[in-house]
């Protein structure tokens, strides 16, 4: 008997903060697995099935897995292209020393263009406004289309607007934040009174749970030990907590709380972390949940968590 067909899932899209950039409200990321934790056969697949599904924004951190990253995610995207008569949406990483090796020119394809987005991660050793003005050149240079900073402090993020003004440069569209259920603070408190002063944007965040990221590969230990701290114990007893809501809400754990991010009004896309199809067609059901996290569910989990900050502003729901 052939195989059934698989469920699609078309994430809604909206634009980057200010920018013309439409992303879709689930992104893949591709640091966790990609080139090091899974074959090359199911990356191709995942970025198949991902863009299938509506996903256009992926997230190719190279630093994360060597140059074997780079070489997975470009044959995927070829893949991709040549079945699709289209370009893919791409993000790049440049980092500590803004090397350029991430960036490439881009190419324009039959339908689309490509969107580059080149975040820089963490704040290097460099003076803001060299880095600024070396983000701009990349721009001006073809080698990307916008770029965002990746957790960077509020004041570093308001730092770098200003110098991109006061210049007459580019400044950054997005903060690629950590943000799910037990990191909540930067994201619903810190980042939306900065944006709300300068005008800039929402920003893509990683959603994933800790207790749901796969911690087998090698370079992860740091993951295991922070599972096994006292604090991730008490995450996942919290984690548990949860799972009555989610069979209430006919979904996962995981999905509930990929949803829980997407609610936010800062939230412009939520970066998935994934090792199979399954996984991936899982996490993408988390659309559906969506619409189901009324405000009495909101409160709920709220209740549950205990560490919502003090903000004016509430989600979505």
């Amino acid at each position: 008997l052939p195989a059934p067909p698989l469920p699609h899932y078309a994430p809604p899209s909206q634009n980057l903060g200010k920018s013309g950039l439409r992303v879709s409200c689930l992104g893949l990321g591709t640091w966790v697995t990609f080139g090091s934790q899974i074959s090359d056969e199911t990356a191709e697949n995942v970025m198949t099935i991902a863009y299938e599904n509506g996903v256009n924004l992926f997230d190719t951190a190279e630093v994360y897995a060597s140059d074997k990253l780079g070489q997975v995610t470009r044959t995927a995207i070829s893949r991709v292209q040549s079945e699709h008569g289209t370009q893919v949406g791409l993000r790049s990483h440049c980092f500590e020393q803004l090397g350029f090796e991430s960036g490439a020119p881009p190419v324009r394809g039959k339908q689309e263009s490509l969107a580059d987005l080149s975040p820089i991660f963490s704040l290097p050793p460099i003076p803001c406004p060299e880095i600024v003005r070396a983000m701009t050149y990349v721009i001006n240079q073809g080698m990307a289309m916008y770029w965002g900073t990746s957790r960077w402090s509020a004041m570093e993020i308001m730092e770098a607007y200003s110098v991109a003004r006061q210049f007459n440069l580019v400044p950054p569209v997005c903060e690629q934040a950590e943000y799910h259920m037990f990191q909540r603070d930067k994201v619903e408190s810190q980042l939306p009174e900065l944006y709300h002063k300068i005008g800039g944007c929402p920003h893509a965040t990683k959603g994933n749970l800790p207790a749901t990221l796969a911690a087998t590969g090698r370079g992860y230990q740091w993951l295991k030990e922070k599972l096994q701290s006292d604090d991730g114990r008490k995450q996942q007893a919290k984690i548990k907590e949860l799972q009555p809501i989610a069979g209430r809400l006919g979904c996962t754990v995981a999905q509930l709380a990929i949803a829980w991010c997407l609610r936010s009004e800062g939230v412009s896309s939520v970066l998935l972390g994934v090792s199979s199809t399954e996984q991936l067609i899982e996490n993408l059901g988390a659309i559906q949940v969506l619409a189901q996290l009324t405000p009495p569910v909101i409160q709920e989990i709220d209740a549950l968590l205990g560490n919502k900050p003090n903000t004016k502003k509430e989600s979505r729901a």
